[in-house]
């Protein structure tokens, strides 16, 4: 074993990359104590706990890690300033059009394209569409842009409605409120409320019955037939019981029925 150097990928602790594979047993190298490994790249901001749990798994199996920290083996994927210079002077382009890191690293990119000859070095955001001729670059419209997620077979955009919904379950919680009411507008019954991920584990018997009654003061004060400002009197009385008791504002769902 101790002739043989392997390549793997997967050193920022990508979860499908052959390093985590080979921690987890799901890939046909395996691991075992006195083997050594070298993570050749410091580790990207946001990415320490997937490199932590791989980094636990090796060191329950005895594996020697070599890092940064401990010697000089990091390797850049990305060209330093000398690398782009002799590119430029190699290629000597009209145009430069800088598209990967955050603003920063663009605009820096683009001036120092500019510095060493570069006659048009655009700065672009995502989505924008640049025309590079005839004529001067330009920008001339946007494109959709933006992650997208797979969640069951449906593709959604990780900003769009349903993932934030989502993450406001997981935040805050849901309450809902179900009101039957009678053609006169009184209550035909105690108004149901149920819980879901508030927490409130103890105090949650007291808390639903002290939003139900909140709810029917609410419906026995109210007056006139306007359905919706009696649901969102509804909504308001029901959160600031579960505000008082839990601190969060829970998602809100109100149902009328009328019978």
């Amino acid at each position: 074993r101790d002739k043989v150097m392997i390549i793997a990928t997967g050193g920022q602790g990508e979860p499908r990359a052959a390093l985590a594979r080979i921690a987890d047993e799901t890939h046909q190298l395996k691991l075992e104590s006195g083997d050594t490994v070298v993570f050749s790249s410091k580790q990207i901001p946001g990415n320490e706990m997937a490199i932590g749990r791989i980094m636990n798994i090796l060191a329950g199996k005895g594996v020697e890690m070599i890092t940064d920290r401990q010697a000089f083996v990091h390797v850049s994927g990305h060209p330093g300033r000398p690398e782009l210079a002799a590119m430029y002077d190699w290629i000597r382009p009209d145009i430069l059009v800088p598209v990967h890191g955050e603003m920063r690293h663009i605009a820096e990119q683009a001036r120092f394209g500019r510095a060493h000859g570069i006659p048009n070095a655009v700065v672009q955001n995502n989505g924008e569409i640049i025309r590079l001729a005839p004529g001067k670059p330009k920008k001339i419209g946007n494109a959709p842009a933006g992650r997208l997620v797979l969640d069951g077979d449906v593709i959604l955009p990780a900003d769009g409605t349903t993932i934030n919904e989502r993450r406001k379950l997981g935040l805050y919680g849901q309450m809902s409120v179900a009101v039957a009411l009678k053609a006169n507008g009184k209550l035909a019954g105690q108004p149901e409320v149920t819980i879901q991920g508030v927490p409130a584990e103890e105090d949650r018997a007291t808390l639903i019955a002290d939003a139900s009654a909140a709810v029917a003061k609410v419906v026995g004060e109210a007056r006139g037939g306007d359905r919706d400002k009696l649901r969102e009197q509804i909504r308001l009385a029901a959160r600031r019981v579960a505000v008082r008791y839990t601190g969060k504002k829970p998602v809100m769902d109100v149902m009328l029925i009328e019978v």
